[in-house]
């Protein structure tokens, strides 16, 4: 089974020739190459690569560049955005671009929009249209989050980094699982799965961080493995863990046989998403 990454952020340097919007703590590039450098380092096949957001907000063009150079290992994810009129439109053109395989919306970046807002009803309508799994980011609003699968049962959700808020830069807050009732709870929703993304960086204590792996463990109890998706979200974690910080936890550890490792780390993501990668 292939090693898949359920979320990376490639982005290029900042320069006038391609600005960034913001400059978050992350590394100074991470372009294609370097990415594809990093991923076989640490014996990645494949990532899907969620347009770097901080950088380039709703403009994926960067994202497209470097899966063309690297069609087998990276698939897409664009951010669409509810304010802009012309959004089912931009749904059906990502669609007919190669190497996509879903959409994201962040109910964080306007937390006043309510599970009923007709813009993310015409989104997660359009998804269900184009067939595209919806990635949704609701970590510290994960009420709001369930209102909103619940709304729209034939819609795929992705669930981003366990809907667990996580830093930028250390430490961990106090009580970084307090969300986890809730998270469990969310499991009887049929039509998500859960990425297990960025749960490194909620460790108090160091490397390997032997301390996830209890409330992990719930999770995947909850949930089942073949709906959890490993994932780094490398550059976002930069400031936290680095990348192979990320990674090899999961390799160690003695709490994943290696057919539960196998699932979790490749065969969910695969099946989620209907891509696997081919390394050149």
């Amino acid at each position: 089974m292939p090693v898949i990454d359920s979320q990376i952020h490639a982005y290029a340097a900042n320069t006038p020739d391609r600005p960034w919007n913001t400059t978050p703590n992350w590394p100074a590039s991470a372009n294609g190459e370097e990415m594809v450098a990093a991923m076989d380092s640490l014996g990645i096949d494949g990532a899907i690569f969620v347009n770097a957001f901080s950088m380039y907000q709703y403009d994926s063009s960067f994202a497209v560049e470097v899966q063309q150079a690297h069609p087998g290992r990276f698939a897409l994810i664009k951010p669409v955005d509810p304010t802009d009129p012309a959004v089912a439109d931009v749904i059906a053109d990502w669609k007919k671009t190669p190497g996509t395989v879903g959409i994201r919306v962040r109910l964080t970046h306007d937390p006043e929009r309510g599970a009923d807002d007709p813009a993310l009803d015409l989104i997660l309508r359009e998804a269900v249209r184009h067939d595209f799994p919806v990635n949704v980011l609701f970590w510290g609003m994960v009420d709001a989050g369930t209102a909103l699968i619940d709304r729209h049962p034939d819609v795929r959700f992705v669930i981003d980094h366990l809907a667990i808020v996580q830093p930028r830069t250390p430490p961990a807050a106090p009580e970084p699982w307090a969300d986890l009732p809730k998270v469990l709870a969310l499991a009887s929703r049929p039509n998500a799965v859960i990425k297990v993304s960025g749960a490194c960086t909620l460790s108090h204590e160091p490397f390997p961080f032997p301390d996830i792996w209890d409330p992990l463990a719930r999770v995947f109890d909850a949930w089942g493995l073949d709906r959890c998706l490993w994932g780094t979200d490398w550059t976002r974690a930069h400031a936290v863990v680095n990348y192979e910080q990320a990674v090899e936890p999961f390799r160690l550890t003695d709490r994943l046989s290696d057919s539960d490792r196998a699932i979790l780390m490749g065969g969910a993501c695969a099946k989620t998403y209907g891509w696997t990668p081919e390394k050149g």
